[in-house]
């Protein structure tokens, strides 16, 4: 595989008929480097976090890191994952962590077996086996899945647990807000509840009016990032197609880092 930088000189136009547009700004000497959904894919975190460091490693102002969620489940590596993030963060870096739906769904998992058959069915088998909880063949019954919670249990790292729970629902910095889903529209932003931040797909992403600040997400996969007037997402589908991204904000310009299979 190899790393590519794609340069955006500007966002996408488009019409709103919101009476305040956002201009793309970050604080004074600050560098934010944001990454999309992981999804178990180790290998390319790690591609993408070389390619991070060699970009920044010349920058003398304060660099962010921040992650939009969806570190576990589909790839096979989902333990790994969450292993490199708390034990090699970037030198030089502040890293900001967020929630996504996934790791909502992990956690409701520990609390609640009922939570089993949706989050096997979205992916959790993949992070099961990555702790060493093999599962043969989709459960039917309930007890069966009670066995799994209290394997996972059993088998998770204090420290995998307490990094779940420290996940933020959402981030703002100078006119951008990072979030994993979205928002609710005509909410404003210190308003928005989780379900929404986590999970919201339609209402947001047909949305044409600007926000308060530029949406910065991840949740929906595309098959390049989307670069919107009102909204940035950057979730593409990297457990699929080897495509990891990270979107890089400085002042008002904004560009890529991808990796590529």
């Amino acid at each position: 595989m190899e790393v590519g930088i794609l340069n955006i000189k500007k966002l996408l136009g488009g019409k709103s008929d919101s009476p305040r547009p956002v201009t793309p700004s970050c604080p004074h000497r600050v560098r934010i480097y944001c990454v999309g959904d992981i999804h178990g894919r180790v290998d390319l975190l790690l591609q993408l976090l070389v390619a991070v460091a060699r970009d920044a490693a010349d920058y003398g102002g304060s660099k962010k890191i921040i992650y939009l969620g969806d570190y576990i489940d589909r790839g096979d590596e989902s333990m790994a994952v969450i292993d490199w993030l708390l034990n090699h963060p970037l030198p030089g870096f502040e890293a900001i962590y967020l929630r996504g739906n996934h790791e909502q769904t992990m956690l409701d998992f520990l609390q609640r077996a009922e939570v089993g058959p949706g989050w096997l069915a979205w992916g959790g088998r993949a992070t099961l086996a990555s702790y060493g909880v093999k599962v043969a063949r989709m459960p039917i019954r309930q007890e069966d899945y009670i066995a799994l919670q209290q394997n996972l249990v059993s088998r998770l790292p204090e420290a995998h647990r307490e990094f779940l729970l420290m996940t933020r629902m959402s981030y703002s910095c100078g006119s951008y807000y990072f979030v994993h889903a979205g928002v609710r529209p005509d909410i404003p932003l210190n308003q928005q509840i989780p379900e929404d931040q986590l999970w919201i797909r339609e209402e947001f992403l047909s949305c044409r009016e600007y926000y308060e600040k530029i949406i910065v997400h991840g949740h929906t996969i595309s098959g390049e990032a989307e670069m919107h007037y009102n909204r940035i997402g950057i979730d593409t589908g990297a457990y699929l197609s080897g495509k990891l991204t990270a979107l890089v904000l400085e002042q008002s310009t904004q560009r890529l880092i991808q990796t590529h299979a």
